[in-house]
């Protein structure tokens, strides 16, 4: 443990920015960093072609797709590589910082390029720690833009360049791992997906013995010879959710279900963060074991009947009025395979083109009821629920292993820029 002198640790100096080791300078972004403006090309087109670069708009930012690149024969634009530091300059997301990335330049970035003795990754990460400080001192009465005298003269602390180094890499090493997580979890949501437009037409027998299952065309599409196909109606009744005012909603009341509530990875509703409903409400309102939710309303096409599956709480439990509830009339009818089902493209797809309308943002009763089920017998519905669940299972596991080392990422990026943690002993390739 450190001796301490008056208020610091052995081996430590007062900053600007607080406790810092003796050999650690502080110094400008100004002074470490040169930055070039984007600037948008004399012509784009929409076509990649070969020798084209991707233009990188603000869009891209939003939506990770390139709608526009720059011919190989246009020379005026500012290039990024993948290592380079792009800074955005202008627009809602201003302060954001990124690499990775290799393109053309929009006008509202700028690349960043470090000077002296200064680690590109080490400047990187820690101009990430001060995003906030960026989007929140912003300036521009219609598009937000970084206030200059700032940038220039944000003070950033200067380790000697190994440490510098050895600070990169090991966050280095915790994002590579995030990303490769991210990775699992992309080719498990497509093995999901594939497995549901699988089992749901062939039933769940090996791939090999596929060819061998007798099929039939249906309103569905190709299912099993014995399987049936029921109309959601038939086999469920309907109820829609509570309505309640304004001030009836707060910390009073009984637990509700919000359409915030339904969607996530697993086929059950969250049951975090539910509000309460100040309200004396019909005990037929309470939800049970089994309920299937369906959302009534989105603002989104896709949001819209998105299905989960309620499970039982310690207490009572209702559903807003943007949500539509069916209970099964049928014991040999499984929850947790209807809600499967409803989630696979053709539910979804049939159920927006029985609107009528391109955009759907509500459904009704009437729609949920006349959409079709294919119905195999119990044991196949419960050997069907129980792959999709241990596919489901697998991305729980790896969406927590994910926010753990984006915990642990946020933790180390604080304490290795504020020497709370040294890695001076560390042995980190670099």
């Amino acid at each position: 443990m450190n001796e301490l002198k008056g208020d610091l640790p052995e081996g430590f100096k007062m900053t600007e920015l607080g406790p810092l080791p003796e050999e650690w300078e502080v110094v400008r972004l100004g002074e470490v960093g040169k930055t070039i403006k984007g600037r948008k090309p004399q012509q784009l087109t929409e076509d990649l072609k070969e020798g084209s670069v991707p233009y990188l708009t603000a869009e891209y930012f939003r939506t990770r797709n390139v709608s526009k690149f720059v011919p190989e024969n246009v020379k005026n634009f500012v290039k990024v590589d993948k290592d380079d530091i792009v800074f955005i300059w202008d627009g809602s997301n201003a302060g954001d910082v990124f690499t990775g990335l290799s393109g053309a330049l929009a006008s509202t970035m700028i690349k960043i390029d470090p000077e002296g003795d200064i680690n590109k990754k080490f400047l990187y990460y820690y101009l990430k720690t001060k995003f906030l400080l960026f989007n929140t001192k912003t300036t521009g009465s219609t598009i937000p833009h970084v206030n200059k005298n700032l940038f220039y003269n944000l003070p950033i602390p200067l380790p000697p360049l190994p440490e510098q180094r050895k600070i990169a890499a090991v966050l280095s090493a915790i994002q590579e791992a995030k990303e490769k997580t991210e990775a699992v979890i992309d080719a498990t949501r497509d093995l999901k997906k594939s497995m549901m437009n699988y089992l749901f037409t062939y039933g769940p027998v090996p791939v090999v013995d596929a060819e061998n299952v007798p099929l039939k065309e249906t309103e569905v599409g190709m299912v099993p010879e014995e399987w049936e196909v029921v109309r959601l109606g038939d086999v469920a009744d309907f109820k829609n959710g509570i309505n309640f005012t304004a001030n009836q909603k707060g910390g009073k009341g009984i637990l509700t279900v919000d359409v915030l509530n339904m969607y996530g990875e697993s086929i059950y509703v969250s049951l975090n963060n539910l509000y309460r409903v100040n309200k004396v409400i019909d005990k037929d309102y309470l939800l049970k074991e089994g309920d299937l939710l369906f959302v009534r309303s989105s603002l989104k096409r896709e949001g819209v009947g998105w299905t989960s599956l309620f499970k039982p709480k310690d207490e009572p439990v209702t559903f807003c009025g943007f949500i539509i509830r069916a209970r099964l009339k049928d014991k040999s009818i499984l929850p947790e395979y209807i809600t499967n089902y409803m989630r696979t493209d053709t539910a979804r797809t049939n159920l927006v083109s029985s609107s009528g309308k391109v955009a759907i943002t509500n459904i009704n009763q009437g729609m949920l009821g006349n959409i079709k089920i294919p119905l195999p017998p119990l044991p196949t519905q419960q050997k069907i629920a129980s792959m999709l669940s241990a596919i489901d299972q697998k991305i729980e596991a790896e969406e927590n292993k994910k926010k753990a080392l984006e915990d642990l990422f946020k933790t180390l990026l604080y304490n290795l820029m504020t020497a709370k943690i040294r890695v001076n002993n560390l042995e980190v390739g670099v």
